[in-house]
């Protein structure tokens, strides 16, 4: 069966049918706006929870509905399955109901309601010919497999919101505040807390600092720091929570690597939650502190965690300092006059260069990268030792700088590095 096609899985239909499913769809998506009015009055009527609500309440739960509807309408319009990805903006509905006191039970049963309006929706747009009532029957496995992902997806995204809003109350925050001061509480329940996350186990234990910076929607809303920190509590590579919230501008969280963790792990898992996040919506930079083996240490920690923040571009990404050597540090954090001190020659060849694939800055890479020994810089470039040769003495010609004398080198290696790399963001306030 295509993953693409809804229809795969189906007998095949007459034109006519298949026309009556089109018409019947078109007509529903029209309407998004007046099912979704169904919805919320079915929701509104039936449960109790939500009736005691605002106006705000309820449009945002209008707006939930409507989207569910103009999703699963509108695979069937474009002939494919609806994804997790499709439907991931459920985490934000997820994330408020938690907060507004809303059982599991009540929030599912409004899913289902608000289903139903759609199915009823459905059955009075199609008329009694055969057609149309084949064409009804052609979309009952698909919608309701639609309904069932998206009734998974939100059950999943409530109980993980859920379970961070029980195990991060105050004395978390709080004690992320005392850690980020450089203290760690010498006994009582706060201890106990922070030990509960791998602080203070043992007196070296590895530790970093992580920040993230939530780049849109533009003003870092609470919905989307507050599931930053929900995500952050789940990246620990030790097998315990990590203490992750909100603190200024950023969410931070202090990761405990333990004997088995590390800064590698920690960044794979931290890039594929930022992959996740970026289907609901929630773009993020994200900054690793240095490896520290003292509470004394993490202000300090905190604060290179903000500036690893700096280094990235403005759709942002992971950025581990102590997977940096002081060089790429450097040019990663040169600023603009940097960049204007770059040889003009240099300047010319790199963007001919470009133009042309890029081979002679790879050239200089591998060169440098083969302590200069141009047979094994050939090798690696999989060229002949005097096509390398070649390479190097048009590189002399062009800029005027020797690629075999050091200082040299070095000036070819730094523009190199300043012209491949995008402009870092902008520090955020705070």
């Amino acid at each position: 069966m295509s993953a693409g096609s809804q229809l795969a899985a189906l007998p095949n239909y007459s034109e006519s049918v298949l026309a009556a499913r089109t018409r019947i769809v078109t007509r529903l998506f029209d309407q998004v706006h007046d099912m979704a009015d169904i919805g919320v009055a079915a929701i509104m009527g039936q449960i109790p929870a939500y009736a005691a609500r605002d106006e705000t309440f309820y449009a945002d739960v209008h707006d939930q509905l409507a989207q569910l509807c103009r999703i699963g309408l509108g695979a069937l319009l474009e002939d494919r399955k609806v994804t997790a990805t499709d439907i991931a903006y459920t985490r934000r509905a997820a994330a408020r109901r938690v907060r507004a006191g809303l059982t599991l039970v009540d929030y599912i049963s409004a899913f289902r309601l608000g289903q139903q309006a759609l199915w009823k929706s459905l059955m009075n747009y199609a008329s009694d010919s055969e057609d149309d009532r084949e064409a009804a029957l052609s979309m009952v496995v698909p919608l309701n497999r639609f309904c069932d992902l998206a009734a998974t997806q939100a059950a999943n995204a409530y109980l993980e919101f859920q379970q961070y809003e029980s195990e991060n109350g105050q004395e978390s925050r709080e004690l992320l505040e005392t850690l980020l001061a450089g203290e760690l509480p010498d006994r009582g329940p706060q201890l106990s807390l922070a030990q509960g996350f791998g602080i203070g186990v043992e007196p070296l234990a590895p530790l970093v600092v992580v920040s993230a910076a939530v780049l849109d929607p533009p003003g870092a809303d609470a919905d989307s720091k507050q599931l930053t920190s929900a995500a952050l509590a789940r990246v620990g590579v030790n097998g315990l929570r990590t203490l992750a919230g909100a603190h200024g501008h950023d969410v931070v969280a202090v990761p405990a690597l333990g004997r088995a963790g590390s800064t590698e792990e920690l960044c794979e898992r931290l890039e594929a939650m930022r992959t996740k996040l970026r289907t609901a919506g929630i773009g993020l930079a994200i900054g690793i502190s240095p490896v520290v083996t003292g509470i004394a240490d993490l202000p300090r920690a905190h604060q290179q965690s903000r500036t690893a923040l700096e280094l990235l571009p403005d759709d942002g990404g992971v950025m581990a300092l102590p997977h940096l050597t002081p060089f790429r540090y450097l040019m990663l954090s040169a600023d603009d006059t940097a960049r204007h001190l770059i040889d003009p020659r240099i300047d010319a060849l790199l963007a001919e260069d470009h133009t042309r694939g890029g081979v002679l800055a790879e050239t200089i890479r591998a060169f440098a990268a083969a302590d200069m020994n141009l047979r094994e810089a050939a090798d690696v470039l999989c060229v002949h030792h005097n096509t390398a040769k070649y390479r190097l003495g048009r590189i002399q010609e062009l800029t005027g700088r020797n690629p075999r004398s050091v200082s040299d080198l070095i000036d070819l290696l730094v523009a190199i590095e300043l012209q491949s790399r995008p402009a870092p963001r902008l520090s955020s306030a705070g």
